[in-house]
């Protein structure tokens, strides 16, 4: 549903926020549980390359229909991360990585699983880079299972938790550090003193109608669509070449 959709999409644009990715150049980021590249949308918006890996066919089988940038890869994430050291400047995962807490075959060993992930992704990953997991753990057992094995493959790090005292909003963010042992970053809603950071997080929805805060074009707009076919052009993507009605609205059909 359209509400499942809008809060994939927060969930992903927070991830990335926490990535603290450097503004200067394109990254290629791993989604790790890509499902139909939602997430991978919102990378592709800022101007970043993405590669997806799931274990469910159909959900790839959408990701392609809808013509996502990124390249995908149908693979289990608990027999680990199939790609060459240092290559990612970053992975973010949204709802994922808490499925490999459960044995699904009588060989399955959680465990075993999840420090076979995070081992091959700490070293998919350039050194100084973040992997940042949102996951909706069951209990705090799995909680401590996944950190404890994200730290035995040698990240450092944590949990990053936004609107704590909320039931609704309450996410949680593992993020973890490559090789740099970074200051975990605040979570969203948790008061501060002079009550800034609250103030503060109101205000991120309200997007000026052509550019956004960062100076990006608003989804949807013109801009934004010649700026994204032209990404698709560099990519050796073809195209549709621009017209005067290259982003007109469509007026309703009754």
């Amino acid at each position: 549903s359209s509400r499942v959709v809008e809060i994939q999409s927060q969930m992903s644009e927070r991830a990335v926020e926490l990535l603290g990715l450097p503004e200067d150049r394109p990254c290629l980021l791993l989604d790790v549980g890509c499902g139909s590249g939602l997430s991978g949308d919102y990378i592709s918006d800022e101007g970043h390359y993405w590669i997806g890996m799931d274990i469910s066919p159909a959900m790839l089988d959408v990701a392609v229909e809808r013509e996502v940038e990124g390249d995908l890869l149908l693979a289990d994430v608990g027999h680990g991360i199939p790609f060459r050291p240092g290559m990612f400047d970053g992975c973010i995962s949204i709802s994922a990585v808490q499925w490999l807490c459960n044995a699904d075959k009588k060989s399955h060993s959680p465990p075993k699983r999840l420090y076979r992930f995070f081992s091959t992704l700490y070293t998919a990953l350039a050194r100084g880079s973040r992997a940042v997991l949102q996951l909706y753990p069951e209990n705090s057992e799995q909680l401590e299972l996944i950190t404890a094995q994200a730290m035995r493959a040698g990240f450092t790090g944590g949990m990053v938790v936004d609107y704590p005292n909320s039931t609704k909003a309450k996410k949680f963010f593992l993020c973890l550090f490559v090789g740099t042992s970074g200051t975990l970053p605040k979570g969203l809603g948790t008061e501060c003193a002079d009550g800034e950071e609250t103030h503060q997080a109101k205000f991120t929805n309200e997007r000026t109608r052509f550019r956004n805060a960062k100076g990006k074009s608003v989804k949807k707009s013109r801009d934004w669509i010649l700026e994204k076919k032209e990404r698709r052009r560099r990519q050796g993507k073809e195209v549709r070449a621009d017209t005067k009605y290259t982003g007109r609205k469509r007026r309703p059909r009754f």
